[in-house]
């Protein structure tokens, strides 16, 4: 085989990567307020992105994959206070952040949300993404 033909019938290898997020993410910097669902004691972190499906919190708590928290984010829209509650669970950990950011790095998806918070999460998502 000729050595031009070769080269350029020769198959190319790079990296490609893909989002595979279902719904997009918005960087946001909301307080958030969490409490384990076993627990009855509340803490606060920090929401760095927000979904439909979830969140990427800093929380100051060490946390399993898999633990369920029950959230409330706090947001201002317009010149309303309002809040966002729901259930969410810890899907992964970012451990080493702790020592960058001064707490730990989760992402939390949405197990429970009702029908009112969804409506108030949607709008807010319409509102940040305009």
């Amino acid at each position: 085989m000729d050595m031009n033909k070769r080269a350029t019938t020769e198959r190319k290898l790079g990296v490609l990567s893909v989002e595979k997020r279902r719904y997009p993410r918005y960087s946001v910097e909301f307080p958030l307020d969490f409490t384990r669902v076993e627990d009855k004691e509340t803490y606060g972190g920090m929401v760095a992105n927000v979904s439909e499906g979830g969140l990427l919190v800093y929380l100051p708590q060490r946390m399993e994959i898999g633990v369920v928290l029950k959230i409330e984010i706090l947001y201002v829209q317009g010149l309303e206070f309002s809040t966002i509650k729901a259930v969410a669970k810890v899907v992964w950990a970012d451990l080493a952040a702790k020592e960058s950011w001064g707490e730990y790095r989760y992402g939390l998806q949405f197990v429970h949300i009702e029908e009112n918070e969804l409506v108030r999460l949607m709008n807010l998502l319409k509102e940040i993404g305009k």
